[in-house]
C-alpha cells in the first residue's frame, strides 16, 4: 500500500503550523480544578472533584505533566503505565481493553458483545461496539483508570473498570498556549514525527476559548515481502508482487479539538466542544508466522481509514446550594477498511477442494482469493443530568438519569474477482458474502449515590443503578441463492424471509431484539486513620447488557454481571514525600458472554459458566526535592469455576443438550491477562549551567498470557510470552524552551500483544493440517524501539 501523498502531509503540517504558532507546553496549561499543593492530583471519579488520595476506590491518575514526561501519545502508550489494565490490538483503532483479567477471548466482531470497559472522554462516554477510539492524546488534563465495577456511575460497559480521558478547559485567566515538535525513527522502519499545538485565549472576562491541533506520522516497520501460491483447485498462481513494500503500516493521525467556556453568571457555566480525528493506517500491524521478523506476505490491499467527530456539551450551575449538571454528546464514526482473507481461501481449497465453487460466469475456475471491503459507520449520542447535594454536609448524594444510544450501520464485502455474475449475492459484483446489518443499544437508567458520616472518621456509600436495554439487530448476512445451494448450506438469501429493511441488501434474514430491567449497586465503608491515611471495604456490581446472535436460529444472549469484593488503603507518609495505595479483591464473574466462531465461521454468543478472579494491585510513589520514583504492579489469578460447554448447560459435565461438548474444563485460566503486570519509574531533576535538566528511565514488565480459553485453541495458538521494555529520557529546560532526547523500548522487544488467524484456528492455524507451511498465525507486536528528539515552546 502507498504512502499517503506527501504534498497532503504537508498541507496538514502548513495549517497546524499556521493555528498554533501563539502556543506553550502542555504542562503549562490547568484548569483551575486541577491545582493543589503537594502536587496533590485532583480527581472527578465519582463526579465530585476530590483528591485522589481522598477516594475510597483504586484508582490511578496521569497528569499532563507526567502524560508529557511518559512520552504517551495514544492509547498503547498509556496503558502500559497501567497495570490493572490489559489490552489485545489488531492495529490502531482496532483495540480490545480489559480490567483485572475479566476477559473471556472476545473475537470484536461486529456482532459480538459490547466491551466490559467504558471509556469516556471527559463527561460524555465514547465506548463503541468495535474497538475504542484511539483518542491521541494531547493537553489532556489526565488520564484515569478506574478499576474494578463501575456499574453505579457509569453504567453498561463499565463492568469491569472505566478509563476517563479529561481534557484541559478553556481558561479566563490569560492567553497562554505551545508548540511542539517531534522527529523519531523506528528500529528496522523509518522516520516519522509530530507537530503539535494549543492556545487558550480569553474572549472576556466570562469567557475564553481553547483549540488544540495535532499532525502524527508514525513510520512503518512491517515489510510486506515477495511471495506466491498455488491454489491446488484451479491451479492459479497467487503472487504478493504488487503490494510488496518495506515499512508499509505507516499511519498519519491529524486532527483537532475547539472548547468554548462561558461563565453565565456566578452560578452558571457552559462548555460546549468539538473534537475530530482522522487516522489513515497502511498495511497491516502483523508479522507472519514462518517467515522473518517483522515481515508478512499478504496478496490484497490492506488499510483502514477512521474518521470520526464528537460535539460535546456540558453545563454546569447552582440551584440554591444544590449542584445540577449536564452533559450530553453526538459522536459520529466512520472506519473503511481493506484485509486480505487469501489464507481462508487457500486453506479451505487444500483442505476440502472448496476452489471448485467458484467459476466465472463461462464456468472457468477462477482463482478463488478473497479480500474484504469493509464500511463501518457509527453513531453514538448520549445525555445525563444529575445533581448533587453539598459536599459540606454529613449525608451527600448524587442522582441522575441517563439515556445512550450507539448505532452501528455494518457493511463487510467478501470479494472474489471475477466471480461469476449468477454465484455473487443479489445486487453486488464479485460479493461471495455479504453482511448489511444495522445494530442498534439503547441503554437507559436512572442512578444514585448516598453518602453518610456516621463518625469524623467513618462514613458509609451506598449507590444503586436501575436500567433498561434494548438491543436489535436487524438485515442480512450470507452467500447468493445458486452459490448457498451448490456449496450445500442455507446461509445468506435462503434463509430471508421478507423484503430489505436495510438498504444495500437484498433481503432480509434477521431481524430480532431482546431488552432488560435489572439493577447494579454499591455499598462501601471508609476509615479514615488521619489526614493521611484511608482503609475502605466495598462490594460492587457491574454488568453488561444482552444482545442478539446473527444466526436466527440461536437465541438471544443475556447480560452478564460482575461482583467485586474489595479491600483497600490509600496512605502518604514522610510529610507526605512517600504514598502507598492498594487493593486486594475478589471478582465473580456469572453468565460470561463467550464469543466463538460457529457454524460458516460466523460469530456465536452464549452465556457460558462463572469464572473467579483473586487478586491484589499496589502502587507506590516517593518524591524529595529533584528525586521522584514511581512503581505499580498487579497479579490476578482469574480461572473458570463451571465448565466452559459448547451449548449452554446446566450440567457439569456439558452433558446435555445431545451432543454437547466441553470447551474448557473448570480451573482453566482465563485468557489474554498476565498473572503479573508490572512498572517502575525512576525520574531525576537537576541544575546544570544554568538549564533545568532531568533524565528519566521507566520499565514494563507484562507476563505471560494465554490466547484462548478453549481448550483446543490453546493448544494451537499457544502462549503470549512475557516481555519486557524499557524507556530512557533526558532533557533539558531553558525559561519557555524545552528540548528532550528519548527512546521507548529501548531494548527492542518484541513483545506480542495478540495472536490471530484469517478463519478459524482448528482450520487457517492448525499444524497438523496437510499444507506446505502448515498452519499461518499473525502477532501484533508492540512498535520497536525507537529514537527521538522533542522541542517545545511555550508562552
Amino acid at each position: 500500500m502507498k504512502p499517503i501523498a506527501t504534498v497532503s502531509r504537508s498541507a496538514t503540517l502548513a495549517v497546524l503550523l499556521t493555528t498554533t504558532m501563539l502556543v506553550s507546553s502542555p504542562a503549562f496549561a490547568q484548569a483551575a480544578e486541577e491545582a493543589a499543593p503537594n502536587d496533590e492530583i485532583i480527581v472527578t471519579a465519582q463526579k465530585r472533584s476530590e483528591s485522589l488520595q481522598k477516594v475510597p476506590l483504586s484508582i490511578q491518575a496521569i497528569n499532563t505533566e507526567k502524560l508529557d514526561q511518559l512520552q504517551v501519545s495514544d492509547f498503547q502508550d498509556y496503558v502500559k503505565f497501567l497495570p490493572s489494565v490489559t489490552f489485545q490490538s489488531g492495529g490502531p483503532g482496532f483495540s480490545k481493553v480489559y480490567f483485572r483479567g475479566v476477559a473471556s477471548g472476545e473475537n470484536g466482531n461486529h456482532s459480538g458483545p459490547l466491551p466490559t470497559v467504558g471509556i469516556y472522554l471527559d463527561e460524555q462516554p465514547i465506548t463503541t461496539i468495535q474497538g475504542a477510539l484511539d483518542v491521541h492524546v494531547y493537553d489532556i488534563a489526565r488520564v484515569e483508570a478506574l478499576a474494578g465495577p463501575q456499574g453505579t456511575l457509569y453504567g453498561a460497559s463499565s463492568e469491569a473498570g472505566t478509563i476517563r480521558l479529561i481534557t484541559n478547559k478553556p481558561d479566563t485567566e490569560k492567553f497562554y498556549g505551545a508548540v511542539d515538535a517531534e522527529i523519531n525513527n523506528v528500529a528496522h522502519g523509518a522516520f516519522g514525527g509530530s507537530l503539535e499545538g494549543f492556545i487558550n485565549a480569553p474572549l472576556s472576562e466570562k469567557a475564553a476559548i481553547r483549540a488544540v491541533g495535532w499532525y502524527v506520522r508514525d513510520a512503518g516497520y512491517i515489510d510486506n515481502i515477495l511471495g506466491s501460491r498455488t491454489f491446488p483447485t484451479s491451479g492459479v498462481t497467487q503472487s504478493s508482487a504488487a503490494y510488496v513494500e518495506d515499512n508499509y503500516n505507516d499511519v498519519d493521525t491529524y486532527g483537532g479539538r475547539i472548547a468554548l467556556g462561558v461563565e453565565l453568571d456566578d452560578n452558571w457555566t457552559v462548555t460546549p466542544s468539538v473534537m475530530g480525528q482522522i487516522q489513515k493506517a497502511n498495511g497491516s500491524f502483523q508479522q507472519e508466522s514462518g517467515l522473518g521478523k517483522l515481515q508478512t506476505m499478504q496478496f490484497n490491499p490492506e488499510m483502514s481509514r477512521d474518521k470520526w467527530l464528537q460535539a460535546a456539551l456540558t453545563i454546569q450551575g447552582q440551584i440554591g446550594n444544590w449542584d445540577l449538571t449536564y452533559a450530553g454528546s453526538y459522536l459520529k464514526r466512520r472506519v473503511d477498511t481493506q484485509s486480505d482473507y487469501s489464507d481462508y481461501a487457500y486453506f479451505y481449497d487444500v483442505l476440502a477442494g472448496y476452489g471448485s465453487y467458484f467459476t466465472d460466469n463461462a464456468g472457468t475456475p477462477v482463482s478463488p482469493n478473497q479480500r474484504i471491503v469493509g464500511i463501518d459507520r457509527f453513531t453514538k449520542q448520549s445525555h445525563e443530568f444529575r445533581i448533587a447535594s453539598p459536599t459540606d454536609k454529613r449525608l451527600r448524594l448524587i442522582a441522575g438519569l441517563f439515556f445512550q444510544q450507539q448505532r452501528h450501520n455494518i457493511e463487510q464485502n467478501y470479494i472474489i474477482d471475477a466471480l461469476g455474475s449468477t454465484l455473487a449475492v443479489t445486487g453486488t459484483t464479485n460479493n461471495v458474502w455479504l453482511t448489511k446489518q444495522i445494530r442498534q443499544d439503547r441503554d437507559y437508567a436512572a442512578f444514585g449515590e448516598v453518602t453518610f458520616d456516621i463518625s469524623d472518621k467513618l462514613k458509609a456509600t451506598g449507590g444503586i443503578r436501575v436500567y433498561n436495554y434494548n438491543n436489535s439487530l436487524k438485515g442480512f448476512f450470507g452467500y447468493g441463492p445458486v452459490f448457498a445451494a451448490n456449496f450445500g448450506t442455507t446461509t445468506g438469501t435462503l434463509q430471508c424471509f421478507g423484503p430489505a429493511v436495510v438498504s444495500g441488501s437484498p433481503c432480509t434474514n434477521v431481524n430480532k431484539a431482546t431488552k432488560d430491567t435489572d439493577f447494579t449497586h454499591k455499598l462501601n465503608l471508609t476509615y479514615e486513620i488521619d489526614d493521611d491515611k484511608l482503609v475502605y471495604a466495598t462490594w460492587s456490581t457491574g454488568f453488561r447488557p444482552g444482545g442478539i446472535n446473527r444466526r436466527g436460529t440461536l437465541p438471544p444472549y443475556g447480560g452478564d454481571t460482575l461482583d467485586n469484593y474489595e479491600f483497600g488503603w490509600k496512605t502518604s507518609w514522610a510529610d507526605r514525600k512517600f504514598r502507598w495505595n492498594g487493593a486486594i479483591y475478589q471478582l465473580n464473574w456469572d453468565g460470561i458472554q463467550l464469543s466463538l466462531l460457529g457454524q460458516s465461521g460466523l460469530t456465536e454468543i452464549q452465556n457460558a459458566g462463572k469464572a473467579r478472579i483473586r487478586g491484589i494491585e499496589t502502587d507506590i510513589g516517593y518524591r524529595d526535592g529533584g528525586l521522584t520514583l514511581n512503581a505499580g504492579m498487579s497479579y490476578n489469578d482469574a480461572k473458570i469455576r463451571t465448565p466452559f460447554c459448547r451449548a449452554a448447560s446446566t450440567s457439569s459435565t456439558c452433558a446435555t443438550p445431545a451432543g454437547n461438548s466441553i470447551l474448557a474444563p473448570s480451573g482453566s485460566r482465563l485468557p489474554v491477562t498476565a498473572k503479573f503486570k508490572g512498572n517502575a519509574i525512576a525520574r531525576y531533576e537537576f541544575p546544570l549551567s544554568g538549564l533545568d535538566a532531568h533524565i528519566q528511565t521507566s520499565v514494563n514488565y507484562e507476563g505471560k498470557r494465554k490466547s484462548d480459553l478453549r481448550t483446543r485453541q490453546q493448544a494451537i495458538v499457544g502462549n503470549f510470552d512475557a516481555f519486557t521494555t524499557v524507556d530512557l529520557s533526558v532533557g533539558v529546560a531553558s525559561g519557555s524552551w524545552t528540548a528532550e532526547l528519548f527512546a521507548t523500548n529501548l531494548l527492542d522487544s518484541g513483545g506480542v500483544v495478540n495472536r490471530g488467524v484469517q478463519c478459524i484456528e482448528t482450520v487457517c492455524g492448525d499444524e497438523d493440517n496437510l499444507t506446505p507451511s502448515g498452519g499461518k498465525f499473525y502477532d501484533t507486536v508492540i512498535q520497536p524501539r525507537t529514537i527521538g528528539i522533542k522541542l517545545g515552546t511555550k508562552f
